[in-house]
């Protein structure tokens, strides 16, 4: 039986924290506000733009204006469209542990919270989209991860069986998806949660993503 993977994006298969970082000292830079450093966001751009803005305002003087988050939301996602796969690169591993579970005939989608147009147009600037038989970004449907019923329809779109179906995330959402659902949980240890992966409870932690697939067979006893 091959596994069923279910990748999560941001932070799992692609760093995209170059792109997410010039687009929030664009905003920074017009809001007369001081500019970030990569290694200050690392832990801020794992919980959504909203969050990621309010934190960034809180962090360089007097906090956001409620009023203001829907205008600066939306001024923030044109800076990041703009920018969107100028820096972002997979991380390393990525692209040849993805070629050698495509040999093997695994079926593999993408399921993440960011919005779904961003999806489907960063993961072909990087080439990516040639490994998935299912994508799913926020507003594909009404309801976004950890919802359960995301992950039994991207499963049931691949083909897939709950028994040998995986999720591959970064953070304590992808724990909560998996757990949901009822499927094992693999946490990548690099990515952009605020939290330490080891302490989120997953099923396997890892330092590499060319360790997933024995991880994944040996959570699934395949």
């Amino acid at each position: 039986m091959t596994p069923t993977y279910i990748f999560d994006l941001d932070g799992t298969l692609v760093d995209t924290a170059p792109d997410l970082l010039d687009a929030l000292n664009a905003l920074m830079v017009r809001e007369r506000r001081r500019t970030f450093a990569r290694k200050e966001i690392d832990h801020m751009v794992g919980r959504g733009a909203e969050v990621l803005i309010e934190e960034a305002f809180r962090r360089s003087g007097a906090p956001m204006a409620p009023s203001r988050i829907e205008g600066l939301l939306a001024d923030y996602l044109v800076e990041y469209h703009a920018r969107l796969a100028a820096k972002s690169r997979p991380y390393p591993g990525v692209v040849e542990t993805l070629e050698a579970l495509q040999a093997q005939g695994a079926p593999m989608g993408v399921l993440t919270n960011k919005p779904r147009e961003m999806t489907e147009e960063l993961l072909p600037s990087l080439r990516l989209s040639r490994f998935f038989g299912a994508v799913y970004g926020a507003g594909k449907r009404p309801y976004i991860k950890p919802d359960p019923r995301l992950f039994a329809e991207i499963l049931a779109e691949l083909g897939g069986s709950k028994k040998s179906a995986v999720m591959v995330g970064d953070s304590v959402t992808d724990v909560k998806t998996a757990r949901n659902a009822g499927v094992p949980v693999i946490l990548l240890s690099y990515g952009y949660t605020p939290e330490p992966a080891a302490t989120l409870r997953a099923d396997a932690v890892l330092d590499r993503f060319s360790d997933v697939p024995a991880a994944a067979a040996m959570l699934l006893g395949l």
